[in-house]
């Protein structure tokens, strides 16, 4: 008999070094992937998955408001509408498509436009199937030819976590045959979510949630080098020139930076890299690294022991008294105060 523990234990095991390789592809995982991997890791992103989906026409389903999370849908197989908040148009969501709702906002899952209105909330959906949690969520009309798999989940955050480029991200992401775009490798990966997810399979869960947090990072660099190269904030983070000083800020966030510092390190001039830094990216350059610097700092009081004066000189700052006052105009608290309510 083959030991199923040790069947998960050489898929995890081909999963990492398949990631592994990933990493060091040449011209695959640019400065923007980088920058994205700080981002998210110090923010804390965690994946979860809720349950591949088995819907039959007819169907609508109202999702409610989540707050603090970003919504994911994939179209593992068949297709879908998905209205997002009070959006004038309805996205169609096609097999291999990835819709993201950033805000967890309300938003309506239907098979065509005479479903919509009848929509039943999730949570009544999920008790007339009789779903326990494991498996597929099966709902509609038996019989029917009809079918939507989807993937369905969200990523979360830290509490208290921020970052400009979440905050500047649109109501929803829709990234058309989402595997195609974001190359052979995600499609691989998203066929072993699709076929993991909801099968009951000793770890296919946990495998299907690890790869479900790389498809976040994966869809927001898809989406930096699409629609969101030309957004405020979005903009900055794609720029090739501005990416460069980023990336060294988030390198070492203690350095003591200054304008011209990183202006060397983007290869402008002073005048020109201050210049596209405010347009871009909507802040100054010394804005943008206080709020990484503070972002830094609250991880540390809520997640560790240590000593303020330690987290502090990891923030870039040579006194406590000197980041106290910094930290409580940032976050209207003290260090102290703010790891105590934490």
């Amino acid at each position: 008999m083959i030991d199923s523990s040790k069947k998960v234990t050489d898929r995890t095991n081909t999963f990492k070094i398949h990631r592994f390789a990933l990493l060091i592809e040449s011209n695959e995982w640019s400065l923007v992937m980088d920058l994205l991997s700080d981002i998210l890791s110090r923010l804390q992103l965690s994946g979860t998955l809720y349950f591949r989906t088995s819907f039959t026409s007819p169907w609508s389903v109202l999702v409610p408001p989540f707050q603090n999370v970003a919504r994911f849908h994939f179209a593992h197989k068949g297709r879908c509408l998905v209205r997002v908040g009070q959006a004038k148009d309805p996205v169609m969501l096609e097999q291999g498509d990835l819709i993201i709702i950033p805000r967890g906002a309300t938003h309506t899952l239907f098979c065509d436009p005479t479903t919509e209105n009848q929509a039943v909330m999730l949570d009544k959906v999920i008790e007339d199937s009789g779903y326990t949690g494991s498996g597929t969520l099966v709902y509609g009309e038996l019989g029917t030819d009809h079918e939507t798999q989807l993937v369905c989940g969200h990523f979360s955050f830290a509490k208290n976590a921020s970052h400009v480029l979440i905050d500047a991200l649109p109501s929803h992401i829709h990234i058309r045959n989402y595997g195609e775009a974001a190359g052979q490798w995600m499609e691989n990966t998203l066929r072993v979510i699709g076929t993991e997810a909801g099968r009951g399979g000793m770890g296919g869960d946990l495998i299907a949630l690890k790869m479900s947090e790389i498809i976040f990072a994966q869809a927001l660099r898809v989406y930096l080098n699409d629609e969101g190269a030309g957004m405020p904030v979005l903009s900055g983070f794609a720029d090739p020139n501005l990416s460069k000083a980023l990336t060294a800020v988030h390198k070492d966030p203690s350095y003591p930076w200054t304008l011209d510092s990183l202006a060397k390190v983007s290869g402008l001039s002073r005048t020109s890299f201050a210049t596209r830094f405010v347009k871009r990216m909507t802040l100054t350059p010394m804005g943008y690294i206080t709020s990484w610097r503070m972002q830094i700092a609250s991880q540390q009081l809520t997640s560790t022991d240590d000593p303020i004066i330690k987290i502090a000189e990891d923030a870039g700052y040579k006194s406590e008294a000197a980041f106290s006052r910094v930290f409580k105009k940032y976050h209207s608290e003290a260090p102290a105060t703010f790891r105590r309510l934490a």
